[in-house]
Protein backbone atom coordinates (compact mmCIF):
# COMPACT_ATOMS: atom_id res chain seq x y z
CA UNK A 1 0.00 0.00 0.00
CA UNK A 2 1.54 3.38 -0.76
CA UNK A 3 1.88 5.80 1.46
CA UNK A 4 -1.32 8.95 2.11
CA UNK A 5 -1.08 12.57 2.77
CA UNK A 6 -2.92 13.13 5.40
CA UNK A 7 -4.23 16.61 5.90
CA UNK A 8 -6.22 18.65 8.62
CA UNK A 9 -9.67 16.98 7.08
CA UNK A 10 -8.79 13.83 7.16
CA UNK A 11 -5.90 13.17 10.01
CA UNK A 12 -8.11 12.53 12.65
CA UNK A 13 -10.89 10.23 10.73
CA UNK A 14 -7.63 8.15 9.54
CA UNK A 15 -6.10 7.84 13.01
CA UNK A 16 -9.14 6.93 14.93
CA UNK A 17 -9.96 4.18 12.51
CA UNK A 18 -9.14 0.45 14.00
CA UNK A 19 -6.34 -0.84 13.01
CA UNK A 20 -2.65 0.48 12.53
CA UNK A 21 -1.97 3.88 11.16
CA UNK A 22 1.77 4.99 11.03
CA UNK A 23 2.32 9.33 10.34
CA UNK A 24 5.31 10.63 8.97
CA UNK A 25 5.60 14.32 10.16
CA UNK A 26 8.24 15.63 7.78
CA UNK A 27 8.79 18.71 4.80
CA UNK A 28 11.02 19.49 1.98
CA UNK A 29 13.49 21.43 3.08
CA UNK A 30 14.09 18.31 5.77
CA UNK A 31 17.33 16.63 4.98
CA UNK A 32 16.82 13.81 7.21
CA UNK A 33 12.92 13.38 6.21
CA UNK A 34 14.36 13.46 2.69
CA UNK A 35 16.76 10.41 3.94
CA UNK A 36 13.73 8.51 5.64
CA UNK A 37 11.29 8.82 3.10
CA UNK A 38 12.47 5.78 0.93
CA UNK A 39 12.70 4.02 4.27
CA UNK A 40 9.09 4.58 5.29
CA UNK A 41 7.76 3.91 1.44
CA UNK A 42 9.28 0.72 1.13
CA UNK A 43 7.67 -0.39 4.31
CA UNK A 44 3.98 0.83 3.27
CA UNK A 45 5.11 -1.72 0.64
CA UNK A 46 5.89 -4.59 2.57
CA UNK A 47 2.91 -4.09 5.57
CA UNK A 48 -0.76 -3.80 3.19
CA UNK A 49 -2.28 -4.40 6.76
CA UNK A 50 -1.11 -0.92 8.16
CA UNK A 51 -1.97 2.64 7.33
CA UNK A 52 0.97 4.83 6.35
CA UNK A 53 0.46 8.39 6.09
CA UNK A 54 2.69 11.54 5.73
CA UNK A 55 1.94 15.55 6.63
CA UNK A 56 3.67 17.98 5.22
CA UNK A 57 4.23 19.62 8.15
CA UNK A 58 4.80 22.76 5.65
CA UNK A 59 1.58 22.88 4.50
CA UNK A 60 -0.26 21.60 7.49
CA UNK A 61 1.54 23.71 9.78
CA UNK A 62 -1.68 24.05 12.42
CA UNK A 63 -1.94 20.40 12.38
CA UNK A 64 1.87 19.56 13.10
CA UNK A 65 1.26 21.98 16.08
CA UNK A 66 -1.76 20.95 17.11
CA UNK A 67 0.05 17.10 17.14
CA UNK A 68 3.14 18.35 18.99
CA UNK A 69 5.66 18.49 16.40
CA UNK A 70 8.90 20.29 17.18
CA UNK A 71 11.66 18.25 15.41
CA UNK A 72 10.86 16.43 12.13
CA UNK A 73 10.87 13.48 10.74
CA UNK A 74 8.40 12.72 13.77
CA UNK A 75 6.97 9.07 13.52
CA UNK A 76 3.87 8.06 15.37
CA UNK A 77 2.36 5.05 15.48
CA UNK A 78 -1.72 4.79 16.46
CA UNK A 79 -3.52 1.66 16.83
CA UNK A 80 -7.11 1.25 17.10
CA UNK A 81 -7.13 5.18 17.79
CA UNK A 82 -4.62 5.63 20.45
CA UNK A 83 -1.06 7.05 20.10
CA UNK A 84 1.06 4.07 21.01
CA UNK A 85 4.33 5.99 19.64
CA UNK A 86 5.97 9.25 19.10
CA UNK A 87 9.25 9.95 18.57
CA UNK A 88 11.44 12.63 16.56
CA UNK A 89 14.25 11.73 14.45
CA UNK A 90 14.78 9.54 10.96
CA UNK A 91 14.84 5.43 11.55
CA UNK A 92 17.38 3.68 9.93
CA UNK A 93 14.66 0.27 8.25
CA UNK A 94 15.23 -2.22 10.66
CA UNK A 95 14.33 0.40 13.69
CA UNK A 96 11.29 0.55 11.92
CA UNK A 97 10.20 -2.82 11.31
CA UNK A 98 10.94 -2.99 15.37
CA UNK A 99 8.48 -0.37 15.79
CA UNK A 100 6.07 -1.68 13.06
CA UNK A 101 6.29 -5.29 15.13
CA UNK A 102 5.89 -3.88 18.36
CA UNK A 103 3.19 -2.13 17.36
CA UNK A 104 1.23 -5.19 15.64
CA UNK A 105 2.36 -7.02 19.03
CA UNK A 106 0.56 -4.79 21.29
CA UNK A 107 -2.34 -6.04 23.43
CA UNK A 108 -4.63 -3.39 23.20
CA UNK A 109 -6.90 -4.99 26.12
CA UNK A 110 -4.07 -3.95 28.14
CA UNK A 111 -3.22 -0.67 26.26
CA UNK A 112 -7.15 0.46 27.49
CA UNK A 113 -6.89 -0.53 31.13
CA UNK A 114 -3.70 1.41 31.35
CA UNK A 115 -5.46 4.13 29.85
CA UNK A 116 -8.72 3.65 31.86
CA UNK A 117 -6.31 3.57 35.14
CA UNK A 118 -4.39 6.87 34.21
CA UNK A 119 -7.90 8.67 33.66
CA UNK A 120 -9.46 7.49 36.59
CA UNK A 121 -6.24 8.54 38.49
CA UNK A 122 -6.76 12.13 37.14
CA UNK A 123 -10.22 12.39 38.30
CA UNK A 124 -10.64 15.16 40.73
CA UNK A 125 -11.30 13.55 44.19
Amino acid sequence: MATIELTHDVFEKTVTSPGITLVDFWADWCGPCKQFSPIYDAASEQHSDVTFGKVDTEAEQALAGAAGITSIPTLMAFRDGVLVFSQPGALPAPALEQVIAAVKGLDMDLVHAEIAKQQAGDAPK
